[in-house]
């Protein structure tokens, strides 16, 4: 591909290859703010029904492994078994939640852009490591606009928060005046609800984010006149050769069908501009086919040929029109054109009986017989 000029402006919508191109690259349109979302709505689900359970686990684990004598917590090695011992419960109790955040963390980006996995991307560049390219990412656009964010999710996040501490200060301030396992529960239950509720909060950034980093991908994928112009030249080729070789296929057709003409049974003629040949098979009882028509310069060929294998002439401009428009060669002649081709081939055969027998002269038809309607086109 020649080397892209970057002065030029990206004024076109990408093509499906280059977005093709894009997507094996690892380029997709992503929103760290919608997997965030997925992954905490996950873990907030993930708490509302599991946690009972894990709360009875922790509860169960703190009763037994944090009750312990005077000689256990003074030897050497009894406490450091405790502690592995509950951690290893621990984990076991969180390990559930823990695996459906995990599955949150892979379905987020899935939702936007799908997977989206490339061993290009793995690919080191130097591009990566130069300073300039990373001071434009410090304090380019895409870093204002991320701090536009950031500032907008906390302003939001410290709104909702503060108003939950308002809205849920007293239940607060009872969970002392519980017992503890009841106080445990409840205090379990304010924090999924204060988790869910800022989780839910940032679906806002999510729905301003999303279609922005769609935007934004597409973008940065728009292309130059030059790269559309080359991009056409590489899936259909060049111009000028796909313009070769369909002259190499029009003259490849023109000698085919000139050798046709050495067959025909007669050329009508316009007599200058057209000329049309007509083959009729006198055993069959298909209808007369042209094979071969052109005007001008082809025209003259197609006489010339004519006249060097003795193929008959007939001027009849009228039908030498009306066959060139509406016949291309190798069909047949339509059946409103049936009676005047009728009338010529006739008068060819009777000639020619007339010429090789003798006998009467046939009388050439003084006017063909074409309908009304194309006589008005011819």
């Amino acid at each position: 591909m020649a080397e892209q000029d970057t002065s030029q402006e990206r004024s076109e919508e990408p093509s499906e290859k280059r977005l093709r191109e894009s997507r094996d690259k690892g380029e997709v349109a992503r929103s760290r703010e919608l997997n965030t979302v997925v992954m905490l709505l996950v873990a907030t689900v993930a708490m509302v029904l599991m946690g009972g359970n894990v709360g009875s686990d922790i509860l169960t684990l703190m009763r037994e492994d944090f009750t312990i004598d005077r000689a256990t917590a003074l030897s050497d090695t009894t406490p450091v078994l405790y502690l592995s011992r509950s951690l290893l419960a621990a984990l076991d109790a969180l390990a559930p939640v823990f695996v459906l955040m995990v599955v949150g963390s892979v379905i987020g980006p899935l939702l936007m852009g799908g997977s989206g996995f490339s061993l290009q991307a793995l690919e080191p560049k130097l591009s990566k490591l130069s300073p300039l390219a990373g001071f434009k990412r410090m304090f380019g656009l895409n870093a204002l606009i991320e701090l536009v964010k950031a500032l907008a999710k906390f302003m939001l996040l410290a709104l909702v928060a503060w108003w939950l501490f308002n809205s849920l200060a007293a239940r607060y301030l009872q969970l002392g005046q519980q017992p503890v396992e009841t106080a445990i529960i409840s205090g379990a239950w304010l924090m999924v609800l204060v988790f869910g509720t800022l989780s839910a909060t940032l679906i806002v950034v999510v729905l301003i984010d999303v279609p922005y980093q769609k935007w934004d991908h597409k973008r940065k994928q728009r292309m130059t006149k030059q790269e559309v112009k080359e991009e056409s030249k590489e899936t259909n080729g060049n111009p000028e050769v796909r313009g070769k070789i369909r002259r190499l296929q029009q003259e490849a057709a023109n000698r085919e069908m000139l050798v046709s003409v050495k067959t025909s049974d007669v050329i009508i003629v316009n007599p200058t501009h057209y000329s049309v040949a007509l083959k009729y098979n006198k055993e069959s009882s298909a209808a007369p086919t042209v094979v071969a028509s052109g005007i001008d310069h082809m025209a003259l060929r197609i006489r010339e040929i004519a006249r060097s294998h003795d193929v008959p002439v007939y001027r009849a401009p009228m039908l030498a029109r009306l066959l060139y428009r509406k016949v291309k060669p190798g069909e047949q002649v339509p059946t409103e054109l049936y009676v005047a081709v009728a009338q010529v081939l006739a008068y060819i055969f009777q000639l020619q009986e007339y010429r090789s027998s003798g006998g009467r002269m046939p009388v050439r038809p003084e006017q063909l017989t074409i309908p009304a309607n194309l006589s008005k086109e011819g």
